[in-house]
């Protein structure tokens, strides 16, 4: 049987996806089963083919499980990003590195996680992202290459933290 790769986690993902797990668990199942009994109360009196109802709550108990199961998986193969305190000159996982595209002054920041945590809106983007890739085990000041949807761009590392 081959082992399915750990999960990257930074310690705020984790216990950003260890708490909504405790919630699924409580009070997640509470209201799926209070919305099942109350469905089902409902279509004693209608024919329960018709009990739409029933069937949603159903649907959603379903979902519930399923993003417990997810979450189970998740926390019990991740690998935790460490955030090494010692000073460090190459990108690495947990990094906020800070670029600026080739011809421009204005400087990006990003921070290095995996893929489950990855929100670029937030400035957060995935080891496997093409910048991403690009940037694990850059010194400051070099230059990387990303085939970024709009060609070929260059970013200059100004600062990793």
């Amino acid at each position: 049987m081959l082992s399915k790769k750990p999960t990257l986690l930074t310690t705020e993902g984790l216990e950003r996806l260890s708490k909504e797990l405790e919630h699924l668990r409580t009070v997640g199942r509470e209201e799926v089963a209070e919305r099942l009994h109350q469905a089902f109360e409902d279509g004693q009196d209608d024919d329960f083919v018709d009990n739409a109802e029933l069937e949603a709550a159903r649907n959603a108990q379903a979902f519930l499980e399923g993003r417990i199961q997810e979450l189970d998986e998740i926390l019990n193969n991740y690998q935790l990003i460490t955030e090494d305190m010692a000073p460090h000159d190459r990108v690495k996982l947990g990094d906020w590195v800070t670029v600026t595209e080739a011809g421009s002054d204005e400087q990006e920041r990003y921070q290095l996680v995996g893929p489950l945590e990855a929100d670029p809106v937030a400035g957060r983007i995935s080891n496997e992202s093409p910048l991403g890739k690009v940037l694990v085990g850059v010194k400051v000041g070099e230059v990387v290459r990303v085939n970024a949807p709009r060609g070929l761009t260059e970013f200059r590392v100004v600062r990793v933290e």
